[in-house]
Parts: structure tokens; C-alpha cells; sequence
């Protein structure tokens, strides 16, 4: 047996080389764990050793910082597709999503013919204020041309500090010059949750989980509630379909809001001591109504934890198609001032019956398939990719993994099948044995 010193690595790049903290911790060790270090050091060494011939015989002086992000980049997308390092900016954009809560005008764009083009002003925002609509085209901000710029970095460029102003150069259809516009920031608040009703059902789309969404969802439920008489409401559709997800607590909360108890999801890193469970607390928020929700290859993640907990404990009944299968969870790690942060993958979550959907997704209790028009076939009528067709994905649990699925949805309600179905079922109008769910069968979930 022999005696070792550990070396905790904080990777701060310093100069020419990195920054170790190393700590005394005496421990005995076998010979297999000093070898171990061993091959970890000539591997450090290694990385040292190609770093300074870089940085001394590369055709052109490459910039230190870059090199060390580019190594940490390589890292860890060698490890799957979520995990990975953010730059500051890219910090900072991740935190403006999640929070749901920015300095901008408020209005939805996209980019056409390299210029930026309004897809709808945010109602009650200064955008909406100033008269900006749906179709204008932003040719200036601030009298600097918007051609040439990315459309990531127009909206950089519209957002910014509270209570400032830009100015936007304007075309609009049927004007034969530009208009100026004068805009003053204010907070935007990004809607992840939209509702109307259906006559006598509820329909609640949630688009993404950021800290806006269940206070949404609350509100929502609280406005359908108090138009519809409780003997006329049928129930409620919730629309989760191409919602990527977002932040856990959400999934979580969202989840409870239709739940009066039982396990929600539960985490399991490589420890098993580090497993959480997560557990409804009573108040079902509609009141024991029916609930539908729509699923599709799009919906991952935050999407697939709901989903997953209403349907293992008998509350909703899932329609449309099989779910992306993203089943991990992302830790993000702040790594000081100046250096961005970590997101790696920490855990893998499991729905209340104890499944594992990773790499496989979640199965509808009714599978419905959509039309999809000719112009758009080449694209979007065979399978999405799912979590399994990602290089270098975590690979599943337990059990076959599973390709992606239809993902397609048509802008027009009418047309879209899952959705006209599921208005059938909660009116009665069409009679399937997965609707309402058998909640017998929910005893097997943990409560």
C-alpha cells in the first residue's frame, strides 16, 4: 500500500498554463489507483505538452483564452450532446431564457432576405405602444443597417437596459418611405404559457418551461375557470408538443398543479446516495376535470417529465405521438466572474413508475398521425430525429431505444387532428378505451 496526496483540478486558465489547487488529504490507496493517477498525470501532461507546441509553432500567434475554451469545449462534447461550456454571453442569454424576463420592446422576429423582419408585436409592450405590426421590416437600429448582422445579434442590439431608447428604421407595406420609429425599453416578460377557450373546454399551451410558466399555467386555469360554469367545463387540453423544455422546477410544479399527491419524477446521478424525489402536494388546480395532453417527437425534456407523471399516475390521458426521449438532467455550474459556466449532465430522471425514458421517449395512450401538405413532405412528413439519433447521446436505461417521431402541426386548429380529437373525446363525441384513464392501474406508482 501506498500513501497519495489528491490534486483537486479547478481548471482556471492562467497565462501560459493551468491553475491547479491541490489539498492534502491523506488516504490509502492499492497500487491499481496509483496507476490510475499515474495515467491521469501522463494524459495532463500530454494536454500541456500540445498546448505550448501551439501556441509556439502555429502558422499565426493563436489567442491563449481560445485555446483553453476550445480544449474545454472538446471535453466535454466528447461526454453527449447537453453537455457543455458557456461563455460568458451565452451565460447570460441562457439566464434571460430561463428567467423569462428581459429590457426589450417586445415583438417576435424572424430574419428574411437578410433583414429583419416582425413576425408580431408582444400586446401591451412598447413595440405594440409605438404602432409597430406584424409584417414591418427593421432595415436600421439606431441609424447602424441591420444587413449584414446575424438575427442574434439584431435582437442583441434591440435589447438592452431599461428605460433607454432605440431607434428603428421601418418598412411597411403600401408606404412609399421608411418610417422612424422611436422605441423606450421596458421589461419583457416572455409568454411560455397561452390559453383560450373552446366553448366548454379549457386549452392551455405551454411553449417552454422558464420561471414564468407556472404562474402562467396558474392563471390561465384561474381566467378558464371563472368563464365556464364548473357543470359546463368538459376539461382541459394542455398542448405540450415541440416544447423543448426548460428549467425542472417548472416540470415539477407545473405537474403538481393537476396532481393532489404522489411522486412526480425522481433524479439518480452516479451516486446513489444523491437520488431526489420530488413529490405532488395536495390541490389539484382543476378540480379532478379531464385532461388531454398533446405530445409529439418535438416534446422533450421539462415536456416529457409532465407528461410522464400524468400519465403513470392516471391524471391525463397522452394523444399524438411518441416523445423526443430526453431523459437527463443538466446542472448548471457557475464558474466565477468573467468565465462563464458549466452545464453537464448530472443525472438521469425517472417518470413516478420508475421508467427511464432516454433514448426512447414516451408512448401516447393514443397515437395520432397528421396529414402533412405536399409542399412541406420532403421535410416534415417522415420521422424527426429523436434523442437517440444524436451523436454521442447517453444511451438508454434500460430497454430498445427508439427513433424520433412526427412532429409536424398545422397553424390552422381545424386542421389538426390530435388537437380536433382530443375536443371530441372531452365532449364525447368520440369514444376511446385509453379515455379517461383506468385510474386503477395508477397503483403501482408510488404515493
Amino acid at each position: 500500500m501506498v500513501r497519495k496526496t489528491s490534486l483537486i483540478l479547478f481548471g482556471a486558465a492562467v497565462g501560459a498554463g493551468l491553475t491547479f489547487l491541490v489539498t492534502q488529504q491523506p488516504q490509502w490507496i492499492g497500487v491499481s489507483a496509483r496507476a490510475a493517477a499515474s495515467d491521469t498525470y501522463r494524459q495532463l501532461n500530454l494536454f500541456g505538452d500540445i498546448f505550448e507546441r501551439v501556441r509556439s509553432h502555429y502558422v499565426e500567434k493563436p489567442d491563449d483564452s481560445k485555446l483553453v475554451e476550445g480544449a474545454v469545449n472538446g471535453m466535454l462534447n466528447g461526454l453527449d450532446p447537453h453537455s457543455s461550456y458557456l461563455d460568458p454571453k451565452n451565460f447570460r442569454d441562457m439566464q434571460i431564457q430561463t428567467r423569462g424576463e428581459f429590457g426589450g420592446l417586445g415583438i417576435e422576429v424572424t430574419m428574411e432576405d437578410g433583414l429583419v423582419k416582425v413576425v408580431a408585436p408582444i400586446d401591451d409592450t412598447p413595440a405594440a405602444k409605438a404602432g409597430i405590426r406584424a409584417g414591418d421590416i427593421i432595415t436600421a437600429l439606431d441609424d447602424d443597417p441591420v444587413q449584414g448582422l446575424t438575427l442574434n445579434q439584431a435582437v442583441d442590439k434591440m435589447r438592452g437596459p431599461v428605460n433607454t431608447k432605440i431607434n428603428l428604421k421601418v418598412m411597411r407595406k403600401g408606404l412609399d418611405k421608411p418610417l422612424d420609429i422611436a422605441i423606450t425599453r421596458d421589461v419583457i416578460r416572455v409568454r411560455s404559457v397561452r390559453s383560450k377557450i373552446e366553448d366548454d373546454i379549457g386549452y392551455i399551451r405551454i411553449t417552454q418551461f422558464n420561471d414564468q410558466t407556472t404562474e402562467g399555467l396558474k392563471k390561465a386555469i384561474k381566467e378558464i375557470t371563472e368563464q365556464v360554469p364548473a357543470d359546463k367545463l368538459k376539461g382541459f387540453v394542455l398542448d405540450l408538443r415541440n416544447n423543448p423544455g426548460g428549467l425542472l422546477d417548472q416540470a415539477i410544479s407545473v405537474s403538481d398543479a393537476f396532481l393532489e399527491r404522489g411522486e412526480i419524477v425522481s433524479t439518480r446521478g452516479r451516486d446513489p446516495e444523491e437520488t431526489q424525489r420530488f413529490s405532488a402536494h395536495a390541490g389539484d388546480l382543476v378540480r379532478g376535470k379531464p385532461v388531454i395532453v398533446l405530445i409529439n417527437g418535438g416534446s422533450a425534456s421539462a415536456s416529457e417529465i409532465v407528461a410522464g407523471a400524468l400519465q403513470d399516475h392516471k391524471r391525463a390521458t397522452l394523444l399524438g405521438t411518441r416523445s423526443f426521449g430526453k431523459g437527463s438532467v443538466q446542472t448548471i455550474i457557475p464558474l466565477g466572474p468573467g468565465n462563464g459556466a458549466l452545464r453537464l449532465t448530472t443525472a438521469r430522471y425517472y417518470t413516478p413508475s420508475g421508467r427511464s425514458i432516454q433514448a426512447k421517449g414516451i408512448v401516447p395512450d393514443i397515437e395520432v398521425l397528421q396529414e402533412v401538405p405536399e409542399e412541406m413532405a420532403a421535410r416534415a412528413s417522415g420521422e424527426t430525429k429523436g434523442e437517440s439519433s444524436l451523436r454521442g447521446h447517453l444511451k438508454a436505461a434500460e430497454g430498445e431505444e427508439q427513433g424520433g417521431s412526427q412532429s409536424y402541426v398545422p397553424t390552422d386548429a381545424d386542421k389538426d387532428k390530435a388537437l380536433m380529437e382530443a375536443y371530441k373525446l372531452l365532449r364525447g363525441t368520440s369514444v376511446n378505451a385509453a379515455f379517461p384513464p383506468n385510474t386503477a392501474k395508477a397503483s403501482a406508482v408510488p404515493n
